[in-house]
């Protein structure tokens, strides 16, 4: 955990607004920041000059002065910038703009000189506008939770601490109306919390004693007690926030090709630009437009643009990138792995049937069963568990429970060791199963669970899932999006798996796998050459997740083990989002390649038309403006993605 101190002075570091002089872009490259009121004074004053040529004529003192002036205001800052760059080693746009102005400079076309460093502002402040909405949306999520918090005394007073403060076990009261300050669980009282922060789901949530709770969630309608679980950084909304941070700051194999090759870059353009004076009978002004049009702006921003668009999509909908270069592989997904309990059915298990052996009453059976199972959180422990509360039927405090990974789960109570899990696993462990009949027609469709007492069998127990609504659907838009090899993997029986992958439209099925065996699984398809994108809940399904090109993990606000394991953590349960992922990164490398179509473009076309002298430094500049604005706002498509699956969920909701 990072202490809260380091916390703190993550909120200092972001939680403010942006000023001038600071760099919001690290890109290892200082970037000359004007205030907004120069800029303008000095594009004032480009077009007084204008204004005086055509009143004193062309070339007069006024005009040329006027000129001057603006030239010297707007061009200053860009050459200072360029000069700290070479101080510190790097060569880049920077450059070839001061170049550029230092030409114009030499050739007395102070007209030009302004011109071109009030366009390059106005595409430098373009770009840094974009990089600061990567980091609007960490200080967005940063706002979300609250500074105070309300801790309850010894004494059952109030007091108001900052939330920096909040420790483990603590107990705190939000009002109706408030945010939570931390994770915790609801300990008193009942409401209504908006979780959409966290999930993406517009649906408020109805939360009883023993609810999980989420930072950054909001407190709805009841008077709530909660007790503090996670703090600072641990929290579900630092783990957002922290997942964000990472997918802002990682890049994608041509964004690292970009910056291989920019040393080569400016000796490329300078060289260019020397033959061009030379050739030209010594031409300032097709210099000027040479080094102008090569500055790579356009390029530079292409990819981050697309990526910072498409990270902002996916978190309002509640799914977190945890590393950007997945979305290069999301894209050629060609073959999905679909876990089945979780996953494609809701896990809410329920017991369905208690089929004791002869000579074992189904209270014993269901007593022993809940002995072994008190400490499990699988789906099927919780169902017993439910049942056996209904029952009256409680667990011993003093029972030593272990959980076998993908067989089931045993205990020691009494001298004897209680086993519930696969019939296979309690064969293998001596145990008789033959004294207890199965009938295909009462398991059919169901989900079974021996339980055995040393080397005697005690019965089985049946339970049933239901299947998410949003399934079917899910299977449906992935076969539009073209990807028609749909896996389902489960441990569960054969009967149960055939009849799940009938209704949601799975066309493969492997039952009774072993987490050994799922990763097996997706290791063939990866052979055969198949670009595999493993979806599961993200606790069971780990060692699955792991060994997919692309692993999501389900419903996992708070599920350590499953943000560690994927590279996608989806933060409800709404198949929705899978297909949404996917067409999302096809739609996000298509426009990346049309933005990098489109810098390229106005660079190699631009270098043409300057060496040609069809294009003037002025000119230079303004194409170099519009080429990244192009640039942006094709990018900016990428941020409405997904807007139909929050009209539809919000149509469910009324």
């Amino acid at each position: 955990m990072i202490p809260q101190k380091n916390t703190a002075l993550f909120r200092e570091k972001y939680d403010h607004d942006h000023v001038h002089g600071s760099d919001c872009c690290d890109d290892g490259h200082s970037h000359a920041h004007v205030s907004g009121p120069v800029v303008m004074l000095g594009g004032a004053l480009l077009v007084s000059s204008y204004i005086a040529d055509s009143i004193f004529g062309e070339g007069s003192f006024h005009g040329q002065l006027t000129a001057l002036v603006a030239a010297l205001l707007l061009g200053i800052p860009i050459v200072k910038s360029a000069i700290q760059d070479v101080i510190k080693g790097n060569y880049f746009m920077n450059e070839l703009v001061a170049l550029a102005l230092l030409a114009a400079f030499i050739g007395e076309d102070f007209r030009t000189a302004a011109a071109v460093a009030f366009f390059m502002l106005i595409a430098i402040a373009i770009e840094h506008r974009t990089a600061a909405g990567a980091h609007e949306s960490i200080e967005e999520i940063i706002r979300l939770t609250p500074r105070k918090a309300k801790r309850l005394k010894a004494d059952g007073s109030e007091e108001e601490v900052d939330a920096l403060e909040l420790a483990l076990g603590d107990k705190i009261v939000v009002r109706p109306g408030d945010a939570f300050p931390a994770d915790g669980e609801l300990v008193k009282g009942s409401t209504s919390v908006n979780q959409a922060s966290i999930t993406g789901e517009s649906l408020p949530v109805d939360c009883e004693v023993g609810a999980e709770i989420f930072a950054g969630t909001q407190n709805l309608s009841g008077l709530v007690q909660v007790k503090v679980t996670r703090i600072g950084s641990d929290t579900t909304l630092g783990k957002v926030r922290n997942l964000i941070e990472q997918a802002e700051n990682a890049k994608l194999p041509v964004m690292r090709m970009i910056d291989r090759y920019t040393a080569y870059y400016l000796p490329t353009v300078m060289m260019i630009a020397a033959a061009v004076y030379f050739f030209s009978g010594f031409d300032m002004d097709r210099v000027v437009a040479t080094l102008v049009v090569a500055c790579p702006c356009a390029l530079v921003v292409a990819t981050p643009s697309a990526l910072v668009a498409s990270v902002a999509s996916c978190a309002r909908l509640g799914l977190l990138i945890k590393d950007v270069s997945v979305l290069e592989l999301a894209a050629k997904v060609n073959s999905v792995v679909f876990d089945k309990t979780g996953t494609l059915t809701k896990g809410d298990l329920a017991v369905v049937k208690l089929k004791p052996a002869e000579g074992t009453e189904p209270a014993d059976l269901l007593k022993a069963a809940v002995i072994a199972e008190s400490s499990s959180n699988h789906p099927a422990a919780r169902a017993v568990i439910k049942l056996a509360g209904e029952a009256g039927v409680t667990a011993p405090a003093d029972v030593e429970c272990q959980e076998v990974p993908g067989r089931g789960v045993e205990a020691v109570y009494g001298g004897k060791t209680i086993r519930v899990g696969r019939r296979s696993w309690l064969e293998e462990c001596d145990v008789d199963c033959s004294p207890i009949e199965v009938n295909p027609e009462e398991t059919k469709g169901r989900s079974v669970v021996y339980v055995a007492e040393g080397a005697k069998v005690l019965g089985w127990i049946g339970l049933s899932d239901t299947i998410r609504e949003q399934a079917p659907i899910a299977i449906s838009s992935l076969n539009k999006l073209g990807v028609n090899d749909l896996n389902m993997v489960t441990g569960d029986s054969d009967s149960v798996a055939v009849k799940v992958a009938k209704e949601v439209a799975v066309n493969q099925v492997s039952s009774e796998c072993l987490p050994h065996e799922k990763v097996e699984y997706v290791e063939r398809l990866k052979s055969e050459g198949k670009i595999v994108t493993v979806v599961g809940d993200g606790v069971n399904d780990a060692p699955a997740l792991a060994a997919g090109h692309v692993s999501i993990a389900m419903g996992v606000s708070g599920a350590d083990i499953a943000v560690n394991s994927a590279s996608v953590a989806l933060m409800n349960n709404d198949l929705r989002r899978v297909p949404f992922f996917i067409k999302l990164a096809k739609t996000n490398q298509a426009v990346m390649m049309q933005n990098l179509f489109v810098g390229l473009i106005s660079i190699v076309g631009g270098l043409v038309l300057s060496t040609l002298g069809i294009l003037d430094g002025v000119n230079a500049a303004f194409l170099h403006t519009i080429s990244t604005l192009i640039i942006i706002a094709n990018s900016a498509r990428l941020v409405r993605q997904g807007e139909d699956i929050e009209a539809s969920e919000t149509a469910e909701v009324s």
